[in-house]
């Protein structure tokens, strides 16, 4: 690469292959004994991944290195602690519990050991603190971190056990032993135990006692101790830090961060597939990349290696042979540039605006010192003669409501005060930013018709940033990439995209090839008797059915046949035993017309914001109807008079792939939310009705499995108020895989998670509404190509078709996979990005994709369409209606 003076021979690959080692000229301790790898809550979750960290640890040991491993709690554990938190003060965690034991038992079990005797006091103790938080009905600082880092205990208990099982010379230690937050004694603070920092210095007695030691030490991310003796925490993300805070005081060779994906990249890989891996970073560009919302690393990890020259390697735990990133202080990249595109969500900004700061010595001195005494740490700045706009991360809730206001007030003394929520600062991340803006000005383009509510530009020339809505950010995101970042060549930082990272380990990994792929021909012969072709092929169909029907744990599989209303995807679907669920009275009637014979009790009707004669039409026709609004039960109440109703509630956070998918939270018109339950239980009252089912649906596109098991959870606690309730309705959101890289949604755990749910709560029937995940992979929409075009470094495929007949992609900012049938099996040589005829600057189906070189006539597949493509069509620009065909076998 030339971007290092020295270069390790290859790592010993007895046991795994992956990429060599570089080191940094600049490390002052090369000839170091030490290697600490870090290792992630997804690296450490499975037993797979577990044989290939042993692997690694045996090559360190081969080469002659002493590794000492620092590792996170399992995956989600963290989250689930403070779900468990914050049930103990308000319910149950029982469930809650449950789960997590199981989940510890399970990866215990999955590595052949037993996990009784390593994991029983750990477990005792949180059961004991937890009953302790439910007898007083709070949680104390201190109490809270203890059962934060019982996580990380109990997955490194796992793990020493495992890696000492196949032979490994392991020796588990406590990291609160060695590592000691630097706040004074008598001066400890809520921010102190939650977020603390500690003393990255050279420490010769540590050296001495792991030397001592010999072999392997094993310890944890995350926790440290005061000099109080009490357990401290180093924030969401802290095992980065720690990891950096052993290598530092070891004054180690490197460190290896070991994650789920292969470096850092130019974006978000899983949102933009052709970000570039950069493969060399100084320690400020990845200093400014994680601070600006990159989640590969933590930013407070780099400081305690820059002091020490110590080189930062970030690598993927389950692709060890990609080379990954290098993060140093030697790099022979000079040239100004773009390195990458982030965005960081959760942002709110503060506007305080007077005339009289206009020339006033001292008003953002008078300012700052209230966000100090209120302790709220300032981000983004931008000023005016006339107004100061200040940035806030409330990303884990840094600042609660209650805090706000009182900020809000202190500040209003100063000023006039204005709260933007729910803002993402999209930032351009590189060297010497300011001389390359003249180049950089038709990318900006992009913020022309958004509200840009802040600008920022770094002192230190490496970033440049735009806070945006949120809504907005992941779709700018992408425009600005395909604009900015080359697809090929350029700087020797940058590597190779995502997409052609994974694409050949993708089309191996895949046992099966997709539906489309084994009817290529027949495809083919489609597409030649019509332009612009939706396909289904209804064995697809089947196939999702009959995978979610065969759940143990299921009661009710219904269709949210708002995805995809064809005739003969409904008959196909009523066939194998899926119900339905409507949301208007023509979804209903077209449903009755395509499937004759269905019994209306297998109709689930759930509008939204609909007028008075649409409940009383579906009322009269006897459905089932869920009311979503306390709107209707206070004007309407009559209507509901010996009524049996479902109640659709807002569990409170929206989960999904894009802002406008997520149909729960404070920014979702869905769901009654749980502040006006107590309003709910009321109106049911007065109006004489009988809930006998609890509704919610977080979004679409959820990969998380036990997503489901927190809204079960709400949903019972709510149900607890209505006693004649009988079933819980989950809604659905199943995601499917769209992206290079992605998985299939694990339906096996999503069941294991529902059995923890039935177990819970045996005397509720539990439902499903999955709509994208039955029918999305079963379509596709047929295309050719009529136009090629080369513009500048872009390069542009036009299409027979675009958003009117698709717009998800224009919408959502939606990723669907686009083939070139007609040369599919041919090298794909070429990035381009793939438009379609409407007038709109937006009409793109794909940025920046990986295609053979094609031509006009082509016939052009894109995949995943089957759900909410045909059914959101347009006739914008008086373009020809799309067509429908259906593939019976």
């Amino acid at each position: 690469m030339g971007v290092y003076k020295q270069v390790f021979e290859t790592v010993m690959q007895s046991a795994v292959i992956e990429a060599p080692f570089e080191t940094d000229a600049g490390n002052t301790a090369i000839d170091s004994p030490w290697v600490v790898l870090k290792f992630g809550g997804t690296s450490v979750s499975t037993a797979e991944n577990w044989h290939t960290i042993a692997g690694l640890i045996r090559n360190r040991l081969d080469s002659g290195l002493q590794p000492v491993i620092v590792h996170s709690a399992l995956k989600t554990v963290s989250n689930t602690l403070v779900s468990i938190l914050q049930q103990a003060v308000n319910g149950d965690p029982a469930e809650l519990l449950s789960g997590l034991r199981q989940q510890h038992e399970q990866l215990a079990e999955d590595l052949g050991l037993p996990s009784g005797p390593l994991l029983q006091d750990i477990l005792q103790e949180l059961d004991q603190l937890i009953a302790g938080i439910r007898l007083v009905r709070e949680v104390s600082v201190r109490v809270r971190v203890r059962v934060m880092a019982l996580g990380e205990i109990m997955a490194t208990r796992i793990g020493a056990e495992f890696l000492r099982s196949q032979g490994l010379p392991v020796t588990w230690v406590d990291a609160r032993d060695y590592l000691t937050s630097d706040s004074r004694a008598g001066e400890q603070r809520t921010r102190d135990y939650l977020n603390a920092t500690c003393d990255a210095a050279p420490d010769p007695s540590m050296q001495a006692a792991f030397a001592k030691i010999g072999g392997v030490v094993l310890t944890q991310g995350f926790i440290a101790r005061n000099k109080l003796g009490d357990t401290v925490l180093l924030g969401r993300g802290g095992s980065d830090t720690s990891g950096a805070y052993f290598a530092a005081r070891l004054e180690a060779q490197r460190l290896e961060i070991w994650t789920d994906v292969p470096g850092m990249f130019s974006a978000d890989p899983r949102k933009v597939p052709s970000a570039r891996l950069l493969v060399a970073l100084h320690y400020d560009e990845a200093q400014e990349l994680a601070s600006a919302g990159s989640a590969v690393l933590h930013p407070r990890c780099l400081s305690p290696l820059r002091r020490s020259s110590i080189p930062l390697f970030v690598r993927c735990t389950t692709a060890p042979q990609i080379s990954g990133t290098m993060v140093s202080a030697v790099t022979e990249e000079i040239e100004p540039q773009v390195k990458g595109i982030c965005n960081r969500n959760g942002l709110l900004l503060i506007s305080m605006d007077t005339v009289g700061m206009w020339n006033e010595a001292g008003f953002l001195a008078k300012a700052f010192a209230v966000f100090g005494t209120h302790r709220v740490s300032v981000d983004l700045i931008s000023t005016s003669e006339t107004n100061v706009t200040v940035s806030v991360d409330q990303v884990g809730g840094e600042v609660p409501d209650e805090l706000l206001s009182d900020l809000v007030s202190d500040l209003e003394a100063l000023c006039r005060v204005r709260v933007i929520p729910d803002c993402s600062a999209i930032s351009l991340v590189g060297r010497k930013i300011r001389t390359i803006l003249p180049r950089l000005a038709p990318a900006l383009e992009v913020f022309e018709e958004e509200k840009i509510h802040l600008m920022s530009q770094a002192a230190n020339d490496l970033n440049l940033s735009f806070v945006v809505d949120r809504s907005q950010g992941d779709r700018l995101v992408r425009k600005l990439h395909s604009s900015i970042i080359r697809e090929t060549g350029g700087s020797p930082a940058f590597g190779q995209s995502w997409e052609q990272l994974f694409r050949e380990e993708e089309e191996q990994a895949v046992a099966v090839a997709p539906w489309w792929l084994d009817k290529r021909q027949q495809l083919l012969e489609l597409a030649g008797r019509s332009l612009n072709t939706y396909v289904y092929d209804l064995a697809s169909v089947r196939s999702a059915a009959r995978d979610l029907l065969n759940l143990d744990n299921v009661d009710r599989i219904l269709y949210a046949m708002k995805a995809n209303d064809n005739a003969d995807v409904l008959r196909t679907l009523a066939d194998q035993g899926v119900d339905f669920e409507c949301v208007s009275p023509g979804e209903v009637e077209w449903l009755q017309a395509s499937v004759p014979d269905l019994d209306l009790g297998r109709i689930l009707f759930t509008p939204n914001f609909a007028q008075r004669a649409e409940y009383e039409w579906a009322l009269d026709k006897g459905l089932q109807v869920t009311l979503d609004n306390l709107y209707p039960l206070e004007a309407w109440p009559d209507l509901f008079r010996d009524r049996k109703l479902f109640v659709r509630l807002d569990p409170g956070q929206g989960r999904g792939h894009h802002e406008h998918v997520k149909t729960a939270g404070v920014h979702s018109k869905f769901g009654v939310p749980l502040f006006e339950v107590d309003d709910l239980v009321r109106l049911v009252d007065a109006a004489g009705a009988t809930v006998i089912g609890m509704h919610a649906h977080s979004g679409s596109g959820v990969q998380d499995p036990n997503s489901w098991r927190i809204v079960a959870g709400t949903l019972a606690r709510v149900a607890e108020r209505f006693p004649d309730v009988e079933v819980i309705d989950l809604g659905g959101g199943l995601g499917i895989p769209e992206k290079p890289g992605d998985k299939d949604f694990d339906l096996a755990q999503l069941d294991a998670a529902l059995a923890e749910i039935r177990e819970a709560y045996p005397q509720y029937k539990l439902w499903l509404e999955p709509g994208r995940y039955l029918v999305a992979r079963a379509g596709v929409l047929l295309t050719r190509v009529t136009q090629t075009k080369g513009k500048g470094d872009m390069r542009y495929i036009g299409v027979g078709t675009g958003m009117n007949s698709l717009i998800r992609p224009a919408l959502y900012g939606s990723y669907h996979e686009i083939v070139n049938l007609t040369r599919a099996g041919e090298p794909a040589t070429e990035t381009v990005t793939v438009v379609g005829p409407i007038c709109e600057t937006g009409d793109r189906l794909g940025s920046d994709r990986l295609l053979p070189p094609s031509s006009e006539n082509d016939v052009i597949l894109i995949a995943n369409t089957g759900a909410y493509g045909y059914v959101m069509r347009l006739h914008y620009n008086r373009r020809a209606d799309v067509t429908e065909v259906v593939i019976q076998e």
